[in-house]
């Protein structure tokens, strides 16, 4: 969902020249800045290294809900795959800004009693011990997806159309607390842009942005 709503602004933000993203399954999406690249592997991106140079930023978006999963399993979608990938752009690119879209609560004592903020802990203090030109760490609380935009976890698109009606209120009402995918985006870009005054992002600092 996140990666639907800062992909839409790319495309639409005419300081964007061009974005690669890199997926398991083509979709149908076009656009004249757009290039999807297949890749399978998310442990491994040496085959597809050469297509990864010269970049400029990476939002990385990819994530899944810790319910019904062990320590085990979410951490080898949450740290693993993480840090596989920006371990390796990195690399390619030292210059480049990293953006982690991480949640509020995350947990960087790494010594919470809640698995998934603990786990969350661990892969951002990984990030921000890479050599990247600037890594932040965005921890958005309620997200409100706009444009058509739906989240691929059932539970969850099931509470934004039962919440639908008062999301609007609940955002004016509580707005450092909740935000938008498509202020996401953009403050996501604007810290490519411009900086952030902090490596580590909550609800409150991205609706400053």
């Amino acid at each position: 969902m996140i990666g639907q709503g800062v992909l839409r602004e790319c495309l639409r933000d005419p300081d964007v020249q061009s974005v690669l993203s890199i997926i398991r399954s083509p979709t149908t999406q076009q656009h004249p800045k757009l290039r999807e690249l297949v890749h399978k592997d998310f442990l491994d991106f040496s085959p597809i290294e050469s297509q990864l140079s010269g970049l400029d930023a990476c939002f990385f978006c990819l994530g899944i809900s810790a319910v019904g999963l062990s320590e085990a399993e979410y951490r080898h979608i949450t740290y693993d795959i993480t840090v596989a990938a920006a371990g390796t752009l990195a690399r390619l690119n030292p210059g480049m800004t990293f953006i982690y879209i991480s949640g509020a609560g995350t947990d960087t004592s790494e010594r919470g009693r809640t698995m998934w903020a603990r786990v969350k802990g661990q892969t951002e203090n990984a990030l921000l011990g890479m050599p990247f030109g600037a890594a932040y760490m965005f921890r958005p609380g309620l997200i409100v997806p706009l444009h058509g935009i739906r989240s691929r976890t059932r539970v969850y698109q099931l509470a934004y159309t039962v919440l639908k009606p008062i999301l609007p209120w609940m955002q004016r009402r509580w707005p450092n607390s909740i935000t938008t995918t498509e202020h996401l985006g953009r403050a996501m870009l604007k810290a490519v842009k411009q900086g952030a005054p902090k490596r580590i992002l909550e609800t409150a600092d991205i609706a400053a942005l």
